[in-house]
Parts: C-alpha cells; sequence; structure tokens
C-alpha cells in the first residue's frame, strides 16, 4: 500500500508498506460539505441566548476581538469576509489570544487576517502573558485560580470572540472559555489553572468532572456582566467550515460540541502495536503543540507497543519548561516523581509524554536535532519510511500499523 504522510505546510512524505500490516488509516470523519457562507450568516443572524449581532454592535462604543494565534486552524479571514461590513467603521481592535505561546510571525498574522492584516494591523494587539503591567486582577475561581487578565479585555465596552472547537488533550475541547483563559490571561494564571492538567479527569472530550474545564466556567464568572458575543467555528477534515454556532459565550461552545464528535470522534477497528500520529500544519509549529499529536495517538496504541510522532516542529522546541524537565530527568518514571514535588507551567506537557514512556515507546519523525530527541525520550527518525521499517522489524513482521493523519485533534475510538 502507497501512502502519502503530511509534513508541513506542503510536504508529503511518501510510504510503502504491506497491506497486511495497515490496520487503519484514520482521518477526521468524511462529513457532508457546507456552503461556508451560508452556515456563517446563519448561525450570525441566529445566535444562541444572545441578542443579534448587528444589536449587539448598535450601541457599542468600542469593541475588541479575541481572536486565536497561528497553532489554531481557525477561520478568522472567513468569519471576518462575512462581518466586515458591519465593522469596518467601528471602533475596534484586535487581540490575539496567545496564552503562554510566543507572538505570530508574518506568516501566522497572515493566515489568521488574511486580506484583511493589512486594513487592520494597527488596530492588532498580542497578548504578552509575561507582561505583569498589562493585567488586571477580576477575582478568584472555587478551586483559587486569580483571574488575571489582559486590561484590554476588561477595557472593551464589549467584546468579540471568534474562535474554533475541537477536541483537547487536557481541556476537553477547545473554543469558547479558552478565549479568556487561557487565551488573554496571565502566566500565573495559566499556571494555576493548567495543573489541574494532572488530574485524571482532565482528558479529551471531558467536560464533566474536567478540573481544568470546570476551573475556566467558575473563573469567567468573575465577568459575567461583560458583554460578549461568541462565534464558534468546527472544521472538517479539509478544513472547511462544517458548523458555526454564535451568540452567549457558554451556550455556543456547547451547541459546536456535536458538530466537533461528528468530525473528529473516529472509529479504530482495534489498537495497534504501531501507531503513527501526525501533527498538521499548523499545529506542527514546535514540539510543545505537537505533543497533542502524541496524547491522542497513545488512545490507539497497544501496551509496550510504538508510537511515531510526524512533525515538523517548524520553529523548534516551543515553550522551554517542559523540555528542561525531560532533558534533565534519567526516565519518564524520574519525571513524574518530580512533579509530584512541585509544579510549574509546562510540567503538564512534560506528565503526559513521561507517561506515555512508562508503557510504550516513543518515537519522532521531525526536523528536530536528534540530541534533542534522545534527551527527552523520543528515538529521533529523519525518514518515517525507515522508522516503520524499524518499528515493522521490532515488533514482528505481522504487527498491525495505524496512521493517524490529524493526530493533534482527531480522538481514536474502538469501534
Amino acid at each position: 500500500m502507497n501512502i502519502q504522510v503530511p509534513y508541513g505546510k506542503d510536504e508529503k512524505l511518501d510510504l510503502n508498506l504491506p497491506d497486511t500490516n495497515v490496520l487503519s488509516v484514520v482521518y477526521p470523519n468524511k462529513v457532508t460539505a457546507q456552503n461556508e457562507t451560508e452556515i456563517l450568516l446563519r448561525a450570525i443572524e441566529h445566535p444562541i441566548e444572545s441578542k443579534s449581532f448587528t444589536d449587539f454592535l448598535s450601541d457599542a462604543k468600542d469593541v475588541l476581538f479575541i481572536v486565536n494565534d497561528g497553532t489554531r486552524p481557525t477561520p478568522t479571514a472567513k468569519v471576518l469576509d462575512i462581518i466586515y461590513e458591519q465593522i469596518k467603521d467601528k471602533n475596534i481592535k484586535f487581540i490575539i489570544a496567545t496564552g503562554v505561546h510566543r507572538a505570530p510571525t508574518q506568516e501566522e498574522f497572515d493566515f489568521i487576517f488574511g486580506k484583511y492584516y493589512a486594513t487592520f494591523k494597527d488596530q492588532i494587539y498580542v497578548h504578552d502573558s509575561k507582561k505583569d503591567e498589562d493585567m488586571v486582577h477580576i477575582g478568584t475561581s472555587k478551586s483559587g485560580t486569580e483571574m488575571h487578565v489582559n486590561r484590554l479585555g476588561m477595557e472593551a465596552h464589549k467584546i468579540v470572540i471568534i474562535g474554533s472547537v475541537e477536541p483537547h488533550y487536557f481541556g476537553g475541547y477547545t473554543g469558547g472559555r479558552k478565549s479568556f483563559l487561557p487565551g488573554i490571561a496571565s502566566r500565573k494564571t495559566i499556571e494555576q489553572n493548567h495543573k489541574h492538567a494532572l488530574r485524571l479527569e482532565a482528558h479529551a472530550l471531558a467536560l464533566d468532572g474536567n478540573p481544568v474545564h470546570e476551573d475556566m466556567i467558575d473563573a469567567l464568572r468573575t465577568i459575567a456582566d461583560k458583554e460578549i458575543f461568541s462565534i464558534q467555528t468546527v472544521l472538517d477534515g479539509k478544513r472547511r467550515l462544517y458548523g458555526v454556532t454564535s451568540g452567549h459565550i457558554h451556550a455556543s461552545f456547547y451547541a459546536a460540541i456535536d458538530k466537533a464528535k461528528e468530525v473528529f470522534c473516529v472509529k479504530i477497528p482495534e489498537k495497534a502495536d504501531i501507531v503513527v500520529s501526525v501533527a498538521p500544519y499548523p499545529m506542527d509549529v514546535d514540539l510543545y503543540q505537537s505533543q497533542k499529536a502524541l496524547d491522542n495517538g497513545k488512545l490507539a496504541l497497544n501496551q509496550h507497543g510504538i508510537l511515531i510522532m510526524v512533525s515538523k516542529c517548524r520553529t523548534g522546541i516551543g515553550e522551554p519548561t517542559f523540555f528542561e524537565l525531560l532533558s534533565s530527568s534519567d526516565s519518564p518514571q524520574k519525571v513524574l516523581e518530580i512533579i509530584d514535588q512541585g509544579y510549574k507551567l509546562g510540567y503538564h506537557k512534560a506528565a503526559k509524554m513521561a507517561e506515555i514512556g512508562t508503557w510504550a515507546e516513543t518515537w519522532g519523525v521531525t526536523d528536530l536535532d536528534d540530541k534533542d530527541m534522545n534527551a527527552i525520550f523520543i528515538k529521533p527518525f529523519h525518514n518515517l519510511q525507515e522508522a516503520l521499517n524499524k518499528a515493522l522489524e521490532q515488533k514482528g513482521k505481522d504487527s498491525k500499523v495505524i496512521f493517524l493523519m490529524d493526530g493533534s485533534i482527531t480522538v481514536p475510538m474502538i469501534d
């Protein structure tokens, strides 16, 4: 069987495997293509638990748009196509909800805003979670998270959120409330919230009982009086709009989840001894973001199997804390023991990676240096065919392989 695996923005890795070894090649579920303009218009004209978008804007002194950074596939520019005429003459600003990520590159700005970047570039601000002087305290959640968020969010008369909903490995799903926390929250606020990711209840598709999600929802009660209009999108496997909801920040988020499940909850016949999990563009920006492909890939892997992450890791390692912990430890188990002694932001990534290392092997096909990969218990490769050949040699010539072509956001489930 000839298989093409995506790598980076435009590359494909060509593979040749015996048909008998390929258990499943998994993409997001095929769904009926939608008229993108129609579903956007319909959603914005029929918001959930909210006044219409036109009425929302009618008395706005100023509006802050919170939009995702370049690590998410959110079709912000397509949304702007629909609402541009209504907002072009308004007093508006945009803030990039980076959380703890770095500022966008020019390529990423172009990806986010498309043709509108030139129009709005002087009205675009990038959130920096480390700049405490930019933050204001707005309250405390029941679990103790101190909500410090970017002052632009509090000073704005009204807010519009443009987000996307897909499974998230410890938040349950992206979208909705994540635009505030972690989107425009301070680093110490994000650290307090993300510590809950170490709990077993914090995993993909989980909301009820998920301490990360519940802390986000509770923390946002501190700004319940702020007028917010939320536009939430769901993409299909070809990055086309499949579902759109709008209105109340939480109601629109929950309403989008069923559409996200239709696309991203994928059936597999059984678990395999070898799983190839791909972090596709733009989620292959760095190792920190690519880890999501490992966390979903493990769900399709047998005990003592080999999990092969495929990610270009275009800008390197990313947030350093998780890498420093992993690379300074002599085993995955040691990593978990150190985390038990005290949490720092980024340790949740290290914990998720180390947990896999206690029961399976992790290999990686990336552009990263071999010494860096070896230092964090990932066997390095730069050729996927070579990695698969060695995996089959190690696990046996009759071993089965599952390919997750959109591993960062697809959740494999045994049929």
